[in-house]
């Protein structure tokens, strides 16, 4: 007994929809990583050299082989310090 073709139609759209949204979902990822793949696995290091790199360049992923830092960079510490309770 044959399936009429009609009844498929709606699990096209279903996967074509699936399709898409994972491709937006790609291509956002990789646009928001400044072009570069997803990084995975991060440890604490990662993390504090992407922080770095996000005070230095402006961008989380965004690298400088510049031997001096940037002017101002010496007043941008990453230390959090607590406020006082006085």
């Amino acid at each position: 007994m044959a399936v009429p073709f009609e009844a498929l139609i709606p699990y096209g759209i279903i996967l074509a929809m699936f399709g898409a949204t994972g491709a937006g979902l790609s291509k956002l990822k990789h646009w928001n990583n400044g072009g570069k793949r997803a990084r995975r696995s991060l440890d604490q290091w990662d993390r504090q050299m992407m922080d770095r790199d996000r005070r230095l360049t402006g961008y989380l992923r965004g690298q400088s082989d510049a031997p001096i830092a940037p002017a101002g960079f010496e007043l941008n510490n990453p230390w959090r310090v607590e406020k006082r309770f006085a």
